[in-house]
């Protein structure tokens, strides 16, 4: 029996296992519509397109499957670029959909006219318009294709008279759609691995997204090489932050003793990790990349060996081929440094430490440690990422998201409903700034809509924390006008749209109003008045940023005093 093209699309996104589509509705997605409400695909009415495409991301990062966004003619589509963005850099496999006007008013400059196809071509792998039905099942079955193997953001142009016309086949080769399987290295490969961890006396190991689903693999390569484990932001959550082996992350989100665990070893391993930061890593070439894109390895510090695999069985693979170390001397000092860390972590955490005023580590650490065993926790971008990254105490099945490639301020809430429309009975936690959180703060009407029981966690500074700490690194007076602004009663706001509100400024009553919010059965939101002007941990300073900060504090005396 022939389908519309709408129908057929919508069958096969239900085959693959599509939940959710997240979007708006319009005229050109009306087709489309009608056929998403006769299937088992729930349609969630998002209140601002940027925020489909988030949740759509957030989707597809947490479990690696197709996620689908919406959006209609002209402004509808293109307010989807700039959410999709989060899939693209972070390699989410998403299929955006934008309607659009029938063929025959194409080319004559019509109401809300634009080239889709050119507009989605840099956040795309693929992006196609269906100009006729008979096209339709080859090219969707392409798109749900090229976003699986990226992985990355495929994108279909619908007209809105070819998605109501018939197509008398279905989309062809359906069981080939999902996930691509892991790569196993050759045995070559594998042997220059264990020839040159043998030689090595220190060895760190980074991690990154790549090693989820290794934990017990790194636990096993650690011991056997008595070599520290280091992180990436990604690959924070892959390991319970007490376990003796998983020292802390790289970076600013990070510590002093993985730096110089970093820069000191005489053999870095690179596991699943593109990061980014050169200024961290060291630069004497004795590193070691394994990575499932080719094009990653080598491209951020001197390499002396690139393997292209999956980090699950490569490491299967070259573990049995590893002598045992015997030397713990490098493990040992790292794990001394890293205790002294972490005590200088609890005391910034420490909610009395200045009585009147909250912390910002003090929310992170409260939130870490009131969470469930199984809470997802969606870091926005900005200050309030190190606060989060830096405090929270993960236990190795929880998980932890943001946007840690794009570094978007504004996307977590949005990313965050697409996680918890997945399961509404999983705890799901937005750690936010004010700024970001503003940026988007309408996506918390779809949550309400939706029944999404998102608890969102705002670091209330009245400001963009990092852009200040920015200009100071590089002796800049910050603007203050630009950066400081007025926030709404973040508790009034959420009762305002239908869910539960809280406000904070007594660290004595912290603990108390955050277990009350994410006893919430529904969304809530916390706003925490936190100091303005607290300086995170800088693991590592270049000797300008020291000038650059002492320069600006210099001027901003001055302006204090000047009035300037």
């Amino acid at each position: 029996m022939s389908r519309t093209v709408a129908e057929a699309l919508v069958d096969v996104l239900e085959e693959v296992g599509v939940k959710q589509i997240f979007g708006l509705i319009g005229d050109s997605l009306n087709p489309l519509g009608d056929a998403v409400r006769q299937s088992k695909i729930e349609w969630v009415g998002v209140r601002h397109e940027e925020g489909a495409a988030l949740a759509a991301a957030g989707q597809a990062k947490l479990t690696g499957q197709l996620a689908v966004c919406a959006g209609t003619t002209g402004p509808g589509s293109t307010h989807l670029v700039a959410g999709l963005y989060e899939a693209a850099r972070d390699h989410a496999p998403v299929l955006a959909l934008s309607g659009e006007m029938p063929r025959r008013l194409k080319g004559i400059d019509y109401h809300q006219y634009t080239e889709p196809d050119l507009l989605f071509r840099d956040v795309s792998l693929y992006t196609q318009t269906i100009t006729a039905p008979a096209q339709a099942p080859g090219v969707i079955h392409q798109a749900i294709a090229s976003a699986y193997a990226g992985p990355g953001v495929a994108h279909l142009t619908l007209p809105q008279d070819v998605l109501s016309s018939k197509v008398e086949h279905a989309v062809p080769s359906v069981a080939t759609l999902g996930p691509r399987s892991e790569i196993t290295p050759g045995e070559n490969e594998i042997e220059a691995v264990a020839r040159h961890i043998d030689e090595a006396t220190s060895i760190t190991i980074l991690c990154g997204a790549g090693c989820r689903g290794s934990a017990e693999l790194l636990r096993a390569l650690s011991d056997r090489l008595k070599a520290p484990l280091v992180h990436t932001v990604r690959g924070k959550e892959i390991i319970a932050y007490d376990d003796p082996r998983w020292m802390g992350g790289l970076g600013m989100i990070g510590t002093k003793p993985v730096y110089n665990a970093v820069q000191e070893c005489d053999l870095l391993l690179m596991l699943g990790t593109d990061y980014p930061y050169s200024n961290f890593l060291p630069t004497h070439g004795n590193v070691i990349q394994i990575d499932e894109r080719a094009v990653a390895i080598g491209r951020r510090t001197s390499t002396v060996l690139g393997v292209q695999g999956s980090v699950r069985p490569t490491l299967a693979a070259l573990l049995p081929r590893l002598r045992q170390k015997i030397d713990s001397t490098f493990f040992d000092s790292v794990a001394r440094s890293r205790r002294a860390w972490d005590e200088l972590l609890d005391k910034q955490s420490d909610l009395m430490r200045n009585r009147g005023k909250i912390h910002p580590q003090a929310v992170a650490r409260m939130v870490s440690d009131l969470a469930k065993d199984d809470a997802v926790f969606v870091f926005d971008t900005g200050l309030n990422t190190l606060w989060s990254g830096n405090w929270i105490r993960q236990n190795g099945k929880q998980r932890i998201t943001g946007s840690f490639n794009n570094a978007a301020v504004g996307t977590a809430l949005g990313q965050a409903n697409g996680i918890q429309a997945l399961d509404r009975a999983r705890q799901v936690i937005v750690l936010t700034g004010d700024g970001g959180f503003n940026m988007l703060m309408g996506e918390f009407l779809t949550a309400v809509h939706h029944r999404l029981p998102v608890k969102v966690v705002v670091f209330d500074n009245a400001a963009f924390g990092l852009i200040t700490l920015e200009a100071e690194s590089v002796g800049i007076l910050p603007f203050h006008d630009a950066i400081e602004f007025p926030n709404p009663d973040y508790s009034v706001l959420a009762r305002a749209c239908g869910a539960q509100g809280f406000t904070v400024r007594d660290p004595a009553l912290l603990e108390a109003i955050l277990i009350e919010a994410l006893a919430c059965p529904g969304p809530a939101i916390v706003g925490c008045g936190v100091v303005p002007d607290e300086m995170p941990n800088l693991p590592h300073v270049e000797l300008e940023q020291v000038g650059g900060y002492a320069v600006a504090k210099i001027k901003e005396a001055i302006a204090a005093f000047t009035g300037g």
